[in-house]
């Protein structure tokens, strides 16, 4: 009995964690920093020091515009590569990115990173060396087909490798179904059935997003898992200000990216009139 009541407690702990490091606004509104193509990866332009700054730049931007968390990312490391593939020059370079960024923003305002692609535990120990308090995690449960190629699921071995080394207090936030792959090998499981599975697995979050990078999430995905886990929901792709009161009530969070672009496409510059109109609008929303 006492095993079977944990069973259905541990998705409430994860909501508990959650308000712990975004405290009980809604609909938290996660920042994208698209770091620029990092050495070592085809874009890279041998700007190091530029590619420091800009970042420093992009945070240092979000936090005057009064974002609720920011989300360090390597998408300009096209193609990408898998997990075991990751060089140590990415984790040294996004170490360092995150370190600095740590230190400019202020201390009660959430920064997370995610490694591209599935480097969940080079991500968690980034986290872990420059006080970050999130990740985001890849293929947490239910194996699929991405076009950087095959994903398994990793719930367990992240799980434990955050509990070694003394990580714990990092959320990870997993997404559904990801976009950019195929899941024809799960077809025959649900949504739903996943959110309760990565729910079920621990996730501190999760993320639906649509099919891919700008697209939105589709709103029979968010009416099909929305009010039936107890773990917080996270949309992440495809969020604007137009459509953002559609997820405002339901969603524990957003993340941004392309919408704080110019001309709302992800490789551009950061447009701070866009950032604006759109903060306007969750504020108008919370009052």
């Amino acid at each position: 009995m006492l095993l079977i009541i944990g069973l259905f407690t541990h998705p409430h702990q994860a909501m508990n964690r959650f308000t712990k490091v975004f405290g009980n606004k809604k609909c938290n509104i996660i920042a994208m920093v698209h770091v620029d193509a990092l050495p070592g990866t085809p874009g890279y332009k041998g700007n190091w020091s530029q590619i420091v700054k800009k970042a420093k730049i992009e945070a240092s931007i979000y936090v005057k515009h009064k974002v609720d968390a920011i989300l360090i990312e390597n998408m300009h490391d096209v193609p990408y590569i898998p997990n075991r593939l990751l060089g140590p020059e990415t984790v040294a370079c996004l170490s360092r990115i995150s370190n600095e960024i740590r230190q400019i923003v202020p201390s009660a305002l959430p920064c997370g990173l995610q490694i591209l692609a599935c480097g969940n535990k080079q991500a968690l120990a980034v986290a872990k060396a420059c006080d970050l308090q999130f990740i985001r995690a890849e293929g947490f449960v239910f194996a699929h087909v991405a076009d950087e190629g095959y994903t398994d699921a990793c719930a367990g071995e992240i799980l434990r490798y955050r509990k070694n080394i003394d990580a714990e207090h990092v959320l990870i936030f997993t997404d559904l179904k990801k976009k950019h792959s195929s899941h024809a090998i799960t077809h025959d499981v649900t949504l739903l059935e996943t959110a309760k599975a990565a729910e079920f697995f621990l996730t501190d979050g999760v993320v639906i997003t649509g099919r891919s990078t700008g697209c939105a999430a589709n709103m029979e995905d968010l009416d099909e898992v929305a009010g039936k886990i107890s773990t917080p929901l996270i949309i992440g792709s495809g969020v604007t200000n137009t459509n953002l009161k559609q997820y405002y009530e339901r969603a524990q969070g957003v993340i941004v990216g392309s919408s704080f672009k110019v001309n709302g496409f992800w490789a551009n510059n950061l447009c701070e009139k866009s950032i604006n109109k759109f903060m306007e609008e969750i504020e108008k929303l919370r009052k």
